[in-house]
């Protein structure tokens, strides 16, 4: 069964796609830990990040690196935070998350739930240093 980001890779669930190349999706997480926090996908579905053939790995960081250049110009912020956990979605995913304090990573803290027009904006200003 395909994984929700394959689903949003082929179109059938819409996303705030911030980025995309023919290997490679970014979109804004609809539950952020912070405003701007974007998850980083490669469109071949693999479970375990360390399972990726090594060309596939390169560059899923290459693409996140240029990701997490216009995420930094547009969102005011300290750093961009890296994390790549992968028990929620059996799917690859980097997370990156503006940050100005360590709390901004937490994962077990409550998530944001920004509204509609709210996603679309922040997408949108990433949108314009990409």
């Amino acid at each position: 069964m395909a994984s929700i980001f394959t689903k949003i890779i082929q179109g059938e669930i819409p996303c705030y796609k911030v980025a995309e190349d023919d290997a490679h999706i970014a979109f804004l997480d609809i539950q952020p830990l912070a405003p701007g926090h974007v998850l980083v996908v490669p469109k071949v579905e693999v479970d375990y990040l360390f399972d990726l053939d090594s060309d596939v790995y390169s560059a899923l960081w290459v693409f996140a690196k240029k990701v997490a250049a216009g995420l930094k110009q547009a969102v005011p912020c300290r750093r961009i935070g890296v994390s790549v956990i992968g028990l929620e979605v059996p799917h690859v995913h980097i997370h990156l998350i503006p940050l100005n304090q360590m709390a901004d990573i937490n994962f077990t803290r409550t998530k944001l739930n920004p509204a509609p027009a709210e996603l679309e904006e922040m997408r949108n200003r990433i949108l314009l240093h990409l």
